[in-house]
């Protein structure tokens, strides 16, 4: 009788093991184009991320107090991400101001936040996301076949030195404003990563949501 439990109850985690291990993996899109993100009007997801000292930051959607805009690159080692951060340059200082948090998230692991981007000057708040466990919880995240990864590799981008996983996985990338009680209001998502969302287009989405008058 006790072998037969055993055989079931060892029987019954494998299937548990199986199930896990396909619902992670069923978090990441098998392509850019395949990624379905988080829809307006949809609740934010709660997620943890890290600082660039490596402490923990916790997104609560039941707790924000303010509005939040997300925004979602793929890490300092891409062009396009630079040129995205520098276009916002000018645009982020008036969303706070305007009683916006803003939070930028990347692949990046901790130690590389700001120092693998062109810009040094840089003072967003900036957060690591390496496992992409913020990025699949909005449904952004996708999988990097074996040969997009080596040619990631060719042109110069080792993704598990630059997340210090074995990941081989990338957001789209992505902006969402959530609203203060929790709730997604905006969202930007091209599975192509050469475009981006420009700061004014960004500024104007997030007027209708901020608790503070107009800034210009």
């Amino acid at each position: 009788m006790r072998s037969k439990l055993n055989r079931w109850t060892s029987a019954t985690a494998s299937v548990l093991a199986l199930m896990l291990s396909q619902w992670a993996c069923a978090q990441l899109a098998p392509s850019a184009q395949a990624a379905r993100p988080l829809q307006v009007g949809t609740r934010a997801p709660d997620f943890t991320a890290r600082h660039a000292d490596g402490s923990r930051y916790e997104f609560s959607a039941a707790h924000l107090g303010k509005p939040y805009v997300l925004i979602f690159y793929r890490g300092g080692w891409c062009p396009y991400c630079n040129l995205q951060l520098a276009d916002l340059h000018l645009v982020e200082p008036r969303l706070r101001k305007a009683g916006f948090g803003v939070i930028f998230l990347s692949t990046d692991r901790p130690a590389l936040l700001y120092s693998s981007l062109k810009e040094s000057d840089i003072d967003y708040t900036l957060l690591s996301d390496p496992e992409l466990q913020a990025a699949q919880a909005f449904h952004i995240a996708f999988h990097l076949d074996d040969q997009q990864y080596a040619d990631q590799l060719k042109w110069g981008v080792d993704l598990e030195q630059t997340t210090g996983t074995k990941a081989h996985a990338l957001p789209v990338p992505s902006v969402f404003i959530v609203d203060a009680s929790g709730i997604i209001r905006f969202v930007y998502s091209n599975p192509d990563f050469r475009v981006r969302l420009k700061a004014q287009e960004l500024w104007r989405a997030a007027l209708p949501f901020a608790p503070r008058p107009r800034v210009d």
